[in-house]
């Protein structure tokens, strides 16, 4: 009887988060990032005259002032640009490994991992590349000048801007006391020494406003000037290994998107590192096979199937994948049709399967904590879908003195030690140890979708590894269930990533009856709930009416501007 309860309670369906508000229609671009202030500046922006590109630039600049959790100049990330005519590519400006980085640098005398030697202090951070990115997707694609572009987030970052509730919230978290209470230069800035900003306070960065400008004046300053004199003078005070030499040699690099299909919907998404494009890839191949749609939008038989397609994915992403300048990886393996097949034979539509006994896929017959994310459309549609990170809450917790620049714990997405998981629990390979000039493997994967060969979504997210699984499932929810770019935004989410073999989960992630009908079918939830296992912006093209529409994450009071 039991068994019979569980099978019928397979297609039962559990209702998504109802959408807290409609999504921002706009004709002419849209916005929609983890903070309304730069969400605007982003759009103020197009207005002037600038296209996607430089909305994009203006925006990630004004998050670094706006969101200091994750909005950066001192970490690095991902953007994907789709050009009207076509054309399209990825910019990694991933940070890098000092040149004085080595393999074992996290282990103690015993060949045991030092906890917290690779998320907080000057000894977890990797060369920045926000600033190079953005200077070179400006050379590229900018229309305005790029002091235009600077300029928004000098004046916020010089004048202030109101503290939001949600802000006030981030300042006074237990979370941001531990990492930014050691050192002197952050407590003094975002604590202000124990006398916390509130709502309705006017936050003040003098030192970073008076970074940028030098940057808005002379880009280089940053890896060739005072800027960068002053980041190496603090990193040599404290134990730190960036020097002058790996400030100057920083460069980012122009990749290949990858390609996909699904469902006669073309997308193209991030490379290696970000291993997150693989997993898109092979996920979206496995579940082409199913008919998805008829399993209903969150019920226990359509959580099952992202379960276990997700499983093994981060199965192959911990055996295969790292810097593709530094190993060699098995790219149109993983990707393949025969591949994703071969996976997908092994799932059982009624039991879970163990990732103890899940392994690695083999590739080779087939060879032929904390981020944030923003998506940009303009009237001429071209798209862009960024996602840059300090990696963990406020990075490394360390603010380089007298810049304001929050700099990044990026070295822990390394392999400290094969097998030992890291701050994400996530189980890596010797692919991804650390070496000098190495970028270390990421899960940021910004997506852009076609529609009939026009661009249609873009989305990304933060939250590390579960990046990946809530793209996918956003990607899922527009493609197969048809709901609005905000009700995709907002409906809870799930995760699983191998190893632990555990389902994480968001309150509204499943209902009790199909989380009964999945922990009978073998599955194991973890024991409490996230409170949000991601944080999700997108937007999108109506390909009948050309209205622009954005879906921002109300998890983390992001705001979608139009105009």
């Amino acid at each position: 009887m039991r068994k019979a309860v569980a099978i019928l309670l397979l297609f039962s369906a559990t209702t998504a988060y109802s959408a807290m508000h409609d999504p921002v229609a706009a004709r002419h671009g849209v916005v929609a990032s983890t903070s309304g202030i730069a969400s605007q500046v982003g759009v103020d922006i197009m207005k002037k005259g600038g296209n996607a590109v430089d909305a994009a630039i203006a925006t990630a600049l004004a998050m670094a002032v706006t969101w200091p959790a994750a909005g950066n100049l001192g970490g690095g990330g991902f953007m994907l640009i789709r050009m009207a005519d076509g054309t399209s590519e990825a910019i990694d400006y991933r940070e890098r490994a000092p040149l004085a980085a080595s393999r074992d640098m996290y282990l103690d005398a015993n060949g045991k991992v030092i906890k917290g030697a690779s998320t907080d202090g000057y000894k977890a951070i990797g060369v920045p590349g926000t600033v190079a990115g953005l200077m070179l997707v400006h050379k590229r694609h900018g229309k305005l000048k790029w002091s235009e572009l600077v300029e928004p987030a000098r004046k916020l970052a010089a004048e202030g801007f109101v503290v939001s509730p949600f802000l006030d919230g981030v300042f006074h978290d237990k979370e941001t006391l531990k990492k930014l209470d050691p050192w002197p230069e952050s407590r003094r800035i975002f604590l202000r020494d124990g006398h916390f900003y509130t709502m309705g306070e006017r936050f003040k960065q003098p030192e970073l406003a008076a970074t940028l400008a030098r940057i808005q004046t002379n880009p280089r300053d940053f890896y060739e000037g005072v800027t960068a004199k002053r980041i190496v003078s603090d990193m040599h005070a404290h134990g730190g290994l960036i020097t002058m030499q790996d400030l100057r040699e920083y460069k980012p690099v122009i990749r290949t998107p990858l390609r996909g299909s699904y469902r006669g919907h073309d997308f193209i998404v991030m490379p290696p590192p970000s291993s997150g494009g693989i997993a898109i890839i092979e996920m979206l191949r496995m579940l082409e096979k199913y008919d998805v749609a008829s399993t209903g939008w969150q019920s226990a038989r359509y959580l099952h199937l992202l379960t276990e397609v997700m499983r093994r994915a981060f199965a192959d992403r911990a055996e295969f994948l790292g810097d593709p300048d530094f190993v060699k990886l098995p790219v149109n393996a993983l990707t393949s049709n025969g591949f994703a097949e071969e996976r997908r034979k092994t799932i059982d539509l009624t039991h879970a399967s163990k990732s103890s006994e899940i392994r690695a896929g083999d590739p080779a017959s087939f060879e032929g904590s904390d981020t944030t994310h923003f998506s940009v459309v303009d009237g001429d549609g071209n798209m862009v879908s960024n996602t840059y990170t300090l990696n963990d809450w406020f990075g490394a917790g360390v603010t380089a003195k007298d810049t304001g620049i929050l700099l990044n714990d990026e070295m822990d997405d390394f392999t400290s030690q094969p097998g030992v998981p890291n701050v994400y629990q996530l189980i890596q390979s010797e692919k991804n140890a650390i070496a000098p000039k190495k970028r270390p493997l990421s899960s940021m994967v910004p997506l852009i979708m076609l529609q009939d060969g026009k661009p249609w979504l873009a989305v990304g997210a933060a939250g590390g590894p579960r990046i990946i699984s809530t793209v996918l499932e956003i990607v899922l929810a527009e493609v197969d269930f048809h709901v609005s770019i905000q009700e995709a935004v907002d409906a809870g989410r799930i995760h699983h990533q191998w190893m632990p073999d555990t389902i994480f989960w968001e309150p509204n992630g499943t209902n009790p009856d199909s989380r009964a009908a999945l922990e009978a079918m073998g599955h194991k939830f973890a024991e409490k709930p996230f409170e949000h296992i991601s944080d999700a912006n997108a937007v999108m093209i109506d390909p009948k009416t050309g209205l622009r529409y954005g879906g921002a994450d109300p998890r983390r009071s992001g705001v979608a501007v139009g105009w």
